[in-house]
């Protein structure tokens, strides 16, 4: 901007002009312009500024990075700010400034998994292919079993929230059984259709087919996105998919759950029902689900997939690289 500013007085403008051109203030093109006039380039520099001279050089800056990145304590997995600040000399506010300044955070450790389905790339081609270009007059559906959803009751009631408190529970509970839910999460408009069972077996999984099958409309193909569980593979669900011809599997590669969009909704139900929810009775928990899943269809939020196969490939490859290039 300044140098914006010394060619179009350059050009003849006066600092009004100069100012209605490039959208500042008429008293910053006089600024600049004066600081040009008397000290040429190097007035477009800023002055030196008052303030505590710095203490960390780039060396120091340089040694926490590299220590951080490269060697671990004696006595721990992983470096803290005040371990790390005592075997470098510096104060433990100078290593949390640098961590924050080069993102990082020693004490996080995420998980990661790499799919070995020697078919990986078509299955992610296909999965990928049909959200992002799905088929006309055809339903797509993400289909997954959440199984083993306990029911649990706290062994003492939960205190409430209060201004400066957060609500409290009890570490332990009582377990009153457990209950398996099938969903179908439509990728058009969000609606779920679910199913709740005691087990999650082959004969549970065609039971679910069939409630699928009476849900959709006749007159449209419906396409299933689902993992490689044996449940969907067995003799019965073959022959029952035979007789249902408009019914077309799309399995995604094995440790891909993340391409399964219903996973993401099975996220919303634990985070917000499930994962701090009181049920005493396995047939309380089903009411609370089937609950929660009709308020969920009242006004369904379809989740829009944007990341198109080649740019997942290409990521997955970049991974790769990176994690064979470590030398960790």
């Amino acid at each position: 901007m300044r140098s914006r500013i010394v060619l179009a007085a350059a050009d003849g403008l006066g600092n009004t002009a100069i100012a209605d051109e490039l959208g500042i203030a008429v008293s910053s093109a006089r600024k600049w312009r004066s600081r040009f006039l008397a000290y040429r380039l190097d007035g477009l520099t800023d002055e030196p500024r008052p303030g505590r001279p710095r203490t960390v050089s780039d060396e120091q800056v340089e040694a926490v990075i590299t220590a951080t990145l490269e060697t671990t304590p004696a006595d721990a997995t992983h470096w803290s700010t005040r371990s790390l600040a005592a075997q470098l000399g510096l104060s433990q506010s100078a290593v949390s400034r640098i961590w924050r300044a080069f993102g990082l955070q020693p004490h996080r450790q995420d998980a990661w998994k790499l799919s070995k389905d020697p078919l990986f790339i078509d299955k992610v081609r296909d999965v990928v292919g049909l959200y992002l270009d799905p088929p006309e007059r055809a339903v797509v559906l993400c289909v997954d079993e959440k199984s083993q959803i306990q029911a649990l009751d706290r062994t003492a009631p939960i205190l409430p929230m209060m201004p400066g408190t957060p609500a409290r529970a009890t570490h332990d509970y009582k377990r009153a059984g457990t209950s398996s839910l099938y969903a179908a999460l439509d990728l058009a408009t969000g609606k779920v259709i679910g199913s709740l069972h005691a087990r999650h077996r082959a004969i549970e999984f065609k039971k679910f087919l069939a409630t699928i099958d009476r849900n959709v409309p006749a007159d449209f193909d419906v396409h299933v996105v689902l993992d490689n569980a044996s449940t969907h593979k067995t003799p019965a669900v073959k022959r029952w998919l035979a007789a249902h011809t408009r019914f077309h599997l799309h399995f995604t590669p094995t440790s891909a759950s993340w391409l399964n969009l219903v996973e993401r909704w099975f996220g919303e139900l634990t985070t917000k029902k499930l994962q701090r929810g009181t049920h005493r009775s396995v047939r309380e928990l089903n009411a609370d689900i089937r609950a929660w899943i009709n308020t969920w269809n009242d006004n369904p939020r379809p989740y829009i997939w944007t990341k198109t196969a080649d740019q997942i490939l290409d990521s997955i490859a970049r991974y790769c690289t990176r994690i064979n290039d470590s030398r960790h």
